[in-house]
């Protein structure tokens, strides 16, 4: 069963939807002038700077989190397992070219990120509970008339079943997987302290209580997988040249290594690549989108510029770490499906730093999981109650505390096979509903870019 799921993967997540994706991601740069690379000074002031300065001021607009809030919740809930075990498989099954990919799907998806956190900001509303829902279900519905209904029903649906299979189930169990591996701890003991934890949170302040925790919780856990696996490739220097060396010959096919998967070939390595890169940064899925419709802000478009910032941590910084961190050590010849996930960078963690270096690999994945788990409830509620209305809601909501406890059943492999399909259904129409809704995020754009220029 599950090697037909694979087979499936490897077919959707091959030319089709490299094609839909990079395209979307190529249209709108053009269409704003690669605002991503030219407009680098402006979105980095725009982001990073002015959220840890407004942190401390009055935050204009309307809104539920503050701006430094809504970041570290979104990059609670993109940085998690995709970076370290997500970028782990992608190198197994698709080789070191699937690095490249990642690197060139996240420079597109920035503006595809851009466009849905703008438009799900612009087209948000403020429901009876007095919270806000925004994302892709409510700007497609608004603006797209009987076609946006139909793409949202299809969204609605896949984004339950994405966050069913990426939340509920990738990031319990890789903090399950990680934390048996270093102390011999049940996977489903791991997962219930999880649920636990997260539930009482919740329970105690909604949304705005998510943000806070993440705002404390993202910056010590990047700062720890920097070090570390900064430490592991310093270590390994010599092999760095080489390591860079196969990312970009292994993309092109010039270069098989082996592995993992014996020959690895251009079209692994894109549908690996694309699939992880995507899994990783949510552009293009527009589930990030869904909480960033909850921030204060003084136009749609500021908002948007935060996905920009996002992908580069993300991907550019963060999986990259974990690309060169697996290849520097030379992990990969030797790798097993076994090994396919954090283990593999266990294995690197632990033949530079010993022991102490799978227990602080082990605490980075902890921190990641953790708030990519709690931080993607924001975008479970916001679907139950698109899909189930706000009374129903309250009741589905449960199962975001009973399928991790499932989930821990699953193998490794077994797990992103699924989600890979998944993630494919919740981009198609989305990035249907961005092309159409173009005109719309280009004319906020220029608003904003006008207003700024004053």
């Amino acid at each position: 069963m599950f090697q037909a799921i694979y087979d499936f993967t490897d077919m959707l997540w091959g030319w089709p939807l490299f094609i839909l994706v990079a395209g979307t991601g190529l249209f709108l740069s053009i269409k704003t002038g690669f605002f991503q690379i030219t407009g680098i000074k402006t979105w980095w002031k725009k982001t990073i700077v002015e959220a840890l300065s407004k942190e401390k001021n009055d935050n204009a607009g309307e809104g539920e989190l503050t701006p430094w809030q809504a970041i570290t919740t979104v990059l609670g809930g993109t940085v998690g397992s995709g970076n370290i075990a997500g970028v782990a498989t992608a190198l197994y099954s698709g080789g070191p070219g699937a690095i490249f990919w990642m690197w060139l799907i996240a420079i597109l998806g920035m503006l595809t990120k851009m466009a849905e956190v703008t438009l799900s900001v612009n087209f948000r509303k403020k429901g009876e509970d007095g919270e806000y829902y925004g994302g892709p279900m409510h700007y497609m519905r608004t603006a797209l008339g009987k076609t946006g209904k139909v793409l949202a029903g299809i969204y609605g649906v896949a984004l339950f079943l994405d966050i069913a299979t990426d939340a509920c189930a990738i990031q319990v169990s890789t903090l399950a997987d990680a934390v048996n591996d270093v102390f011999g701890v049940a996977p489903m003991i791991s997962a219930a302290v999880v649920v636990a934890l997260s539930l009482a949170i919740i329970l105690s302040g909604g949304v705005k209580q998510v943000g806070k925790i993440s705002s404390m919780i993202v910056p010590p856990m990047v700062i720890i997988y920097f070090i570390g696996c900064m430490g592991v490739i310093i270590a390994n220097i010599g092999n760095l040249p080489s390591a860079l060396r196969d990312i970009f010959a292994c993309a092109f096919g010039f270069q098989p290594v082996m592995g993992g998967v014996a020959g690895y070939t251009v079209t692994a390595a894109i549908s690996k690549g694309v699939a992880r890169g995507i899994f990783s940064n949510e552009a293009g899925m527009g589930t990030a989108a869904t909480v960033h419709a909850t921030a204060q802000t003084d136009h749609p478009a500021h908002q948007g510029m935060y996905g920009i910032f996002e992908i580069f941590i993300d991907t550019i910084v963060v999986c990259t770490l974990t690309g060169l961190t697996v290849l520097c050590a030379n992990i990969l010849p030797t790798a097993t499906e076994e090994l396919a996930g954090v283990p593999m960078v266990m294995e690197a963690f632990r033949g530079t730093w010993g022991n102490f270096g799978a227990i602080i690999l082990c605490i980075a994945v902890v921190l990641f999981c953790y708030s990519g788990y709690l931080g993607f409830f924001v975008e479970f509620r916001t679907c139950t109650e698109w899909l189930f209305g706000l009374k129903a809601s309250k009741v589905v909501n449960a199962l975001f505390f009973i399928l991790p406890l499932l989930a821990t059943m699953l193998s490794t492999l077994e797990v992103w096979g699924l989600c890979d399909i998944v993630v494919g259904l919740v981009i198609i129409p989305n990035l249907i509903a961005l092309i159409m809704l173009s005109p719309k995020f280009v004319e906020l754009f220029k608003e904003y870019k006008a207003k700024i220029a004053e």
